[in-house]
């Protein structure tokens, strides 16, 4: 049995802004210890399988940064999506590179831009959705128990059937439900049965390639015509010509939704998406007013706020519960119950035509 590993690492980070950047985005930054987060996501995956079995989906801007963060990564791992098309393509375009070289293997579909703490724990949970996966055309992700009601993630809705597998549970899914609202998340998180969706995935390439087929037909026509041109000179250029024509559709809406034989493991390894600033407060340690501090800061009466100064200093006096991060060329104040909307800011850039600062 082959695993093969696919890193989705095209984002922007946009919600990480302004230390995510169009040409730095936060899957290249050093967010928690002293490597980034996509070279942290390689050592994990190396832990599982060797480099060769590992790819990386992402801009065609980021190309020369991921050569140079993960240098011992075999060029001809490193898949190029012309244009953002969210998940699904992304999924599709991995699937036919991998069926190409590993056509019978597993493969483990993971974000670049993720927090997990416990790699033992990761890597024992990986290899238990593997031998679900191996089992007849099953569907695996993993699922992590909330903690609170939040509304940036999709739910996974458990069925109440289970069963265990290396001491693991290995729930059934009822089904995935979008991001809700702040009233439904609360039900959701008083029910119990419900999971974040961690974008976490694992299945046969095979039977992805069939869902693929059978739920977005179109899409998998466009896949097809790429894929013909694999072992001729006309590769790339096919790509970069029918990538565009695919939906910009997330996998999660194209097959999880539509499907009936997913499986859940849930999660306890330190798991955090780092969606926005306020991850900080999850993944560092607080000072005794509760605040998150980096870089040279002068704190009086000052409480639960998060502060990142980039080398100046940062005086701060009788404030509470806000954003401060200070870059060579932005600055960002906002209250921490905006976090989510920081993309607001760079859509209202746009709108400027100040596009020096995204």
């Amino acid at each position: 049995m082959t695993i093969t590993c696919v890193i989705m690492a095209g984002g922007k980070g946009e919600r990480f802004w302004p230390k995510s950047r169009t040409n730095l985005p936060k899957q290249f930054l050093n967010i928690s210890g002293n490597k980034s987060m996509i070279q942290q996501s390689i050592h994990r995956l190396e832990k599982l399988v060797d480099i060769s079995q590992i790819f990386i989906v992402t801009n065609e801007l980021y190309a020369e940064l991921l050569k140079a963060q993960i240098p011992h990564l075999p060029n001809s791992n490193i898949i190029i999506e012309p244009v953002g098309r969210n998940t699904a393509p992304c999924v599709g375009l991995a699937s036919i590179v991998i069926e190409g070289k590993f056509p019978d293997s597993t493969m483990v579909v993971i974000p670049s831009d993720h927090i997990i703490k416990n790699d033992e724990g990761f890597i024992k949970i990986i290899k238990t959705a593997v031998d679900v996966a191996q089992e007849g055309s099953n569907l695996v992700t993993l699922g992590i128990k909330p903690t609170y009601p939040e509304t940036g993630y999709g739910y996974i809705e458990s069925s109440g059937e289970s069963t265990q597998l290396n001491d693991l549970d290995i729930i059934k899914v009822s089904k995935f439900v979008e991001k809700p609202d702040a009233e439904t998340a609360q039900s959701y998180f008083k029910s119990g049965n419900y999971y974040w969706n961690s974008g976490i995935f694992v299945w046969k390439v095979s039977v992805i390639r069939n869902y693929i087929k059978e739920l977005m037909p179109d899409m998998h026509d466009v896949l097809e015509t790429m894929k013909a041109t694999f072992d001729s000179p006309e590769r790339d250029e096919a790509i970069k010509s029918e990538f565009s024509k695919m939906p910009d559709q997330s996998i999660d809406y194209g097959i999880m939704e539509k499907v009936s034989n997913i499986y859940m493991i849930p999660c306890v390894f330190g798991w955090d998406d780092v969606g926005s600033w306020t991850a900080l407060e999850r993944i560092n340690d607080l000072d005794e007013d509760g605040n998150v501090i980096k870089g040279n800061i002068l704190n009086l009466d000052t409480k639960r706020c998060i502060i990142e100064s980039n080398g100046k200093l940062i005086a701060t006096l009788g404030i509470e519960d806000l954003i401060i991060v200070d870059t060579e060329d932005v600055t960002l104040i906002c209250t921490k119950d905006k976090a989510q909307e920081v993309k607001l800011l760079l859509k209202e850039l746009r709108n400027q035509k100040r596009e020096q600062y995204l």
